[in-house]
């Protein structure tokens, strides 16, 4: 295919996490095959072996030619017979191995032309996307009406070509010769364990992870609705790995002995490889040990501190992933969860319990002079975990360079809080006149502490600088932020992507809002009316009153007394201009 390249359209959206996955599988020295396109940033973690790439494109060869040792250009049938490589990794899929030049081989050809490229006990990783996945479900377009130039084949639930479960693929790798072994859930930016999500369906951590890579995944997209709520509710459903935009595979060929380890056991892999900063930014893994889960950094992930971390020399907050390397990753629910259940169940007395119990971990965190440091000081809803009354912060490797007002630090939470649940039209037993500072403050409150808006607008200013340290801004930047943060109204949409049924919600507020405005502005126009006929009815009785014979004579006798009345004052004020000169010469 001289004129087409797989590169721009087809590169997973999980590329780092793929990455680092890969690097974990392959041995020193291995003889790798990467078949179809894959970020060429795998090269790099792949330098302690000998990678061949498979690809269809001529245009994407060239390009790799000069990373790797060799290049293959026409699909699997390029491939020669009697090369067995130790490792296939197929993290794109099967569809862009095959080329549209030749005979067509499908789904199951493909996999089992590579499947025999597979030396005896050599390992495959294989990326299978998910056909009801929830990049699907969200989608404006739908899937069976694309007409772009990638669409040679158009996959769905109907196409028997294709495995549309994960037991359908393991059916497929089983009827090839492969045993399958662990499977990973692949959202943008993370990669999950399958069966530890549908496990720990209240897990705080899994949460925030799916929150995380579905709002920055789908950030520039128009959608459907929000896919963090959906990917959320589908944790909590034990459906998690089910509602995944794909899956990750492992599958190891039969060995020559038997006697070789079974692959991908719970001590071989991590439970999840996730980028918990900005894109380009290292991957962290969570491994499953004898204590429980504890973090750990991969093998290209910064360990100097917070010198060499991304954001060391901006002025608010910075990232040091070293700060999360054997760090356990704290049991318990997502204190947002949490709250956003109670608050929709009108439950105050829990609201109450949640927030005092937030503001007294924070209380504890500050120092002598009730100021907060390190990751504590951002420690929002979002990234705290509750279990048995107490609380701990989720992700370590975020901290503030200086030091933050106790108050400010609460205010900042409580504020976020404010603004995902009057944006995102949850239910909750507040007016609906309150705006996110007034609310904020009555969370305030509930926390057993009086905020006042003067806090709460430090709090959005400290909230600007931090969220301007983590993108990256400019001061101007940060001077734009500010009056986005500061102008947000709870009839606005929420932030992320473009969610019709969000968008559709924040209509229904504005016209409320509108329709309560309209009221009231008729309400004050009926009692300037009102105010305005009394007016007129008093000027006329002053009008008819000031003509009648007892109000002029009544008006004659009272001249005298008004000119004698000011005449006594002028009398007075002259004597005291008379006497205050010898008074100043008698002191």
């Amino acid at each position: 295919m001289l004129a087409w390249s797989d590169l721009p359209e087809q590169r997973p959206a999980d590329g780092g996490a793929l990455a680092a996955l890969a690097a974990r599988i392959v041995p020193p020295g291995a003889r790798v095959l990467l078949a179809g396109p894959h970020d060429p940033g795998m090269l790099d973690r792949l330098a302690h072996a000998e990678v061949t790439c498979l690809l269809r494109s001529y245009p994407d060869a060239v390009a790799m030619a000069a990373r790797t040792a060799r290049v293959v250009v026409g699909g699997p049938a390029g491939l020669p017979q009697d090369e067995r490589f130790d490792v296939v990794i197929a993290g794109a899929g099967l569809d862009p191995v095959e080329s549209v030049e030749g005979a067509r081989q499908g789904w199951d050809g493909v996999l089992g032309r590579l499947a025999d490229a597979l030396s005896p006990g050599g390992t495959l990783l294989l990326r299978v996307d998910n056909p009801l996945g929830l990049h699907r479900l969200v989608d404006t377009a739908p899937w069976y009406a694309r007409r772009d130039d990638a669409a040679w084949t158009i996959g769905g639930v109907l196409d028997t070509d294709r495995p549309a479960n994960r037991e359908q693929v393991r059916a497929r790798l089983t009827d090839v010769g492969l045993r399958p072994g662990a499977c990973f859930a692949a959202y943008p930016t993370a990669l999950l364990d399958a069966d530890q999500l549908d496990r720990r369906t209240t897990s705080g951590f899994f949460d925030a992870v799916l929150h995380h890579a579905c709002t920055g995944g789908f950030t520039a997209a128009t959608v459907l609705q929000d896919p963090a709520r959906l990917a959320v509710d589908a944790l909590h459903a034990g459906h998690g790995a089910a509602l995944a935009p794909g899956w990750l595979v492992l599958a190891r060929k039969a060995p020559a002995s038997d006697a070789a380890p079974a692959l991908g056991s719970p001590g071989d892999l991590p439970v999840a490889l996730l980028q918990t900063g900005p894109p380009g930014s290292d991957v962290v893994e969570v491994v499953d040990g004898p204590d429980g889960w504890r973090w750990q950094a991969t093998a290209g992930a910064d360990r100097t501190g917070t010198a060499a971390a991304p954001f060391a020399s901006r002025k608010a907050a910075y990232r040091d992933p070293s700060a999360l390397i054997g760090q356990p990753v704290p049991d318990g629910r997502l204190l947002r969860t949490l709250l956003l259940d109670a608050a929709l169940r009108r439950d105050l007395e829990t609201l109450r319990a949640l927030l005092h119990g937030y503001a007294d971990w924070l209380a504890g965190q500050a120092g002598d002079d009730g100021r907060i440091a390190g990751a504590a000081a951002l420690a929002g809803t979002d990234n705290v975990v509750v279990s048995a009354g107490r609380y701990a912060v989720l992700d370590l490797s975020w901290r503030a360079t200086e030091a933050l007002p106790r108050d400010v630090v609460l205010a900042r939470g409580l504020w976020r809080f404010a603004v995902a649940l009057l944006t995102g039209g949850y239910a909750h037993p507040w007016a609906s006149t309150l705006d996110v500072a007034g609310l904020t403050v009555v969370l305030g409150g509930l926390a057993g502490h009086d905020l006042d808006r003067a806090t709460v607008s430090a709090a959005v200013e400290a909230e600007a600088a931090v969220t301007a340290a983590l993108r990256g801004l400019d001061a101007d930047g940060r001077v734009t932020l500010v009056a986005e943060l500061r102008s947000v109204e709870p009839t606005d949409p929420p932030a992320g992507p473009g969610g019709y049924q969000q968008l559709h919600e924040a209509w229904l507020r504005q016209r409320d809002e509108l329709t309560r405005m309209s009221a009231s502005l008729r309400w004050t126009e009926d009692l300037l009316t009102s105010r305005e006929r009394a007016l007129r009815r008093a000027d006329a009785t002053i009008n008819l009153l000031s003509g009648s014979l007892s109000y002029r004579v009544g008006r004659l006798a009272l001249t005298p007394a008004r000119l004698a009345r000011r005449g006594a004052r002028v009398a007075k004020r002259r004597a005291r201009q008379a006497l205050a000169p010898k008074r100043q010469e008698q002191q």
